[in-house]
């Protein structure tokens, strides 16, 4: 991941409040093939309303970080501005950005007019490798992360998918710890689209982990060696049933009969459980599953994710 030091360019995009987006400034330049990436990684050009204060990414062996925030012009008019390389100030001025970007150039360090100021020697790039902390994957995926570190550690392509953004980039980056004695990087694409320019790049690499949003990346098996799905995380209900069929299995009272019987008999008595946490709507009809009927059960993300996923399978929501 690149440091302070190696800024090639800043920018700064607007969205105005006809939700026009305009890219404003740049400088020194910026190619048009970036800006048209940057403008898809960005949440402006969404329908969505949600803001990603921030994410970042790799294309062509250049990176780019996005920030993004809500800031009032003089008419009081919201508006929002996508800064990408470096911050600026709350009233998103180009000036006082250019200013900042050559500071952080010619003099390694820059101030925000304040009481803070940045120094770029401060800054060790090798410490951006841990902000991820790798406990957090394992804990996500348990005992399956042994197939994402062999994955690495053989050089094969892994994709991750997941439908939000801030855990790909939290789960993608810290990846390449598994393989900490390669200290490379360079193999991390955190946040991808399935558009041509980028897979052309993407596919002529040899080894890379690689970070999509869209589910339909699934479909596309050239793509990669390993596919991780973070929303079919292993909680305590798979491994209760992953622990009856490895020991029913190794079992020699259990023929193939018996334990298909008893494992139906478990996911009956799982649907079941499920069904009874439906609730009817308060304009009447059938008794559904509701996202935040889960969520009263403060039960944790990956068992509530799992039911929830259960549920619309069985027609339940």
């Amino acid at each position: 991941m690149a440091g302070l030091g190696h800024l090639t360019a800043a920018s700064l995009i607007e969205k105005d409040v006809d939700s026009d987006v305009l890219w404003t400034w740049s400088y020194p330049s910026v190619t048009q093939t970036f800006r048209q990436l940057i403008l898809r990684k960005c949440c402006l050009k969404t329908d969505k309303d949600e803001i990603v204060p921030f994410c970042f990414g790799q294309f062509d062996r250049q990176w780019f970080y996005i920030y993004t925030s809500e800031v009032k012009n003089s008419d009081a008019l919201s508006k929002v501005g996508h800064l990408c390389g470096i911050d600026t100030d709350s009233e998103g001025d180009a000036s006082s950005m250019l200013e900042l970007y050559l500071s952080v150039i010619t003099k390694g360090s820059c101030s925000n007019g304040v009481d803070e100021s940045l120094v770029v020697e401060d800054f060790d790039p090798r410490m951006s490798y841990v902000t991820s902390p790798i406990s957090d994957v394992i804990n996500i995926f348990g005992v399956e992360t042994i197939l994402i570190y062999t994955a690495l550690l053989l050089k094969k392509k892994v994709v991750v998918y997941s439908p939000k953004i801030d855990t790909l980039l939290e789960i993608s980056r810290a990846l390449p710890q598994l393989v900490w004695h390669r200290q490379n990087w360079s193999i991390l694409y955190p946040y991808v689209h399935l558009e041509d320019e980028e897979l052309e790049k993407l596919s002529s690499c040899v080894t890379y982990i690689a970070g999509f949003t869209d589910a339909s990346v699934e479909s596309k098996t050239e793509l990669y060696d390993l596919f991780v799905n973070e929303t079919f995380q292993m909680g305590k209900i798979h491994k209760e049933i992953a622990m009856f069929m490895v020991e029913a299995a190794k079992n020699e009272e259990y023929d193939d009969q018996r334990l298909v019987k008893e494992l139906s008999n478990q996911t009956k008595d799982l649907i079941n459980n499920l069904k009874k946490l439906a609730v009817k709507p308060e304009e009447g009809g059938k008794a559904r599953i509701t996202i935040e009927t889960l969520k009263q059960r403060k039960l944790s993300a990956v068992v509530e994710n799992f039911l929830f996923n259960l549920a619309t399978a069985e027609g339940l929501v």
